[in-house]
């Protein structure tokens, strides 16, 4: 058994350099589907990951709306306090809390923050949500360490008067926590603004995403909340409604809300799904992208190994019936077939491995992505392999059934 593969190798070797072309092209088909296919599947494994994160909050029952106040008469704090009062007093809601910033959401706010006042050594860049007593339930997170803020703790909206003072307290993320202050203490000490104003870690939350472009940038869960609203004329409220109850909750507050102050307009309602689902459109887009090429040329690559084997099946009909007179079973038929695509689909898998590792190497350098995962490879050369024996089965099969004396009349 040894010695007839050796010899089926050998006489593919053989044929392979009296015809170069058709198993050269056929050993390039599959090298470049294996690099396409392992890289194409760890991208879209990274990406299926990213979009699978939990994001520590209730997002399927909270939505944000934002309005815009205009005008002298407009009063942003007797306005915020009137529409807190009213959310809150709707059946169906949980919590709401003011919030222009909110997680995943278009508005994002962030800050470098120091552990010292002179800001010296590298910051760490922190998303914020301006929030106040309400914000934690809001969110459905909830506290790890510390205490929540208290109502006499949220300061009044920022103006042109207070515009570069920093909050006296803060509650950061557990992963904020640890960015911050590796060594796992920062309940109770002291952060630092780009002024040099201080503010104390009253509270450890758990981690919760962050706003949409610092979660590319900065750190996904690197969130700090804040005891005071974003700004005096843009109002927005982060409500949390109970399972099932959202929709129709945008609704009414949506119309009450538009009618109530004639010195403001809603200028967006929006589920927190939604801004979710916004945010990773790009990666869903590349998944189907991705997945589409690869299939295609994993199919090309069949197409053309199917092809190959079905040229030299046709092409040595006399061949394969001679081999049939003088003794050889259809197994052993098929079985040269079978190494003689063996052989060129195992020269297209090494070749395929190094260009597969370099396209890995190159990914995880231009876009900082994790290096290729070498169980991929694996998966991917045991995948093309068992489909290239299986493009070769029929066509060798069926040359196989072919009487000896009806294959030699045909030539």
């Amino acid at each position: 058994m040894s010695w007839n593969l050796s010899w089926n190798v050998r006489t593919t070797l053989l044929t392979a350099l009296r015809n170069r072309t058709g198993p050269l092209l056929a050993a390039l088909q599959i090298a470049i589907a294996l690099a396409v296919l392992v890289n194409a599947v760890y991208v879209v494994h990274q990406r299926i990951e990213k979009m699978a994160r939990p994001t520590g909050i209730d997002e399927r029952n909270l939505f944000q709306i934002v309005g815009e106040g205009f005008g002298s008469r407009y009063n942003a704090t007797a306005a915020m306090r009137e529409d807190l009062a009213y959310l809150r007093s709707l059946p169906g809601v949980i919590d709401a809390s003011p919030a222009v910033s909110v997680p995943m959401g278009w508005s994002n706010q962030s800050s470098p923050i120091w552990t010292n006042p002179r800001a010296q050594g590298r910051p760490v860049v922190i998303s914020f949500f301006s929030m106040d007593e309400h914000g934690l339930n809001t969110l459905g997170a909830h506290l790890l360490q510390g205490r929540n803020f208290r109502a006499d703790e949220i300061l009044p909206p920022i103006d042109f008067h207070n515009a570069t003072d920093f909050v006296p307290e803060v509650i950061v993320t557990q992963s904020a926590a640890k960015e911050l202050y590796p060594d796992g203490k920062a309940l109770g000490r002291v952060v630092y603004d780009m002024l040099g104003k201080p503010a104390t870690i009253i509270g450890i939350m758990n981690d919760v995403i962050s706003t949409s472009w610092a979660s590319e940038h900065f750190g996904t869960y690197d969130v700090m909340i804040v005891p005071r609203p974003m700004t005096a004329f843009a109002t927005g409220y982060l409500v949390r409604t109970a399972p099932g109850r959202r929709d129709t909750v945008m609704r009414i507050a949506e119309q009450h809300l538009s009618e109530s102050n004639p010195n403001r307009v809603i200028a967006w309602v929006k589920s927190i799904e939604s801004f979710k689902n916004l945010l990773y459109s790009w990666d869903f887009d590349m998944e189907i992208f991705l997945l589409t090429v690869t299939t295609l040329i994993v199919a090309v690559a069949c197409i053309g190994i199917f092809g190959l084997a079905t040229y030299n099946v046709n092409t040595r009909t006399k061949q394969i019936g001679t081999r049939r007179a003088v003794g050889a079973r259809r197994a052993d038929i098929v079985h040269y077939f079978m190494v003689e695509n063996g052989t060129i689909t195992t020269c297209g898998v090494v070749i395929g491995c190094m260009l597969a590792l370099a396209v890995g190497y190159w990914l995880s350098v231009r876009y900082q992505l994790p290096r290729l995962d070498l169980y991929y490879l694996v998966g991917g050369i045991l995948a093309l392999w068992t489909i290239g024996q299986l493009a070769v089965w029929q066509p060798a099969s069926k040359a196989a059934s072919v009487p000896p004396s009806v294959a030699t009349r045909t030539v």
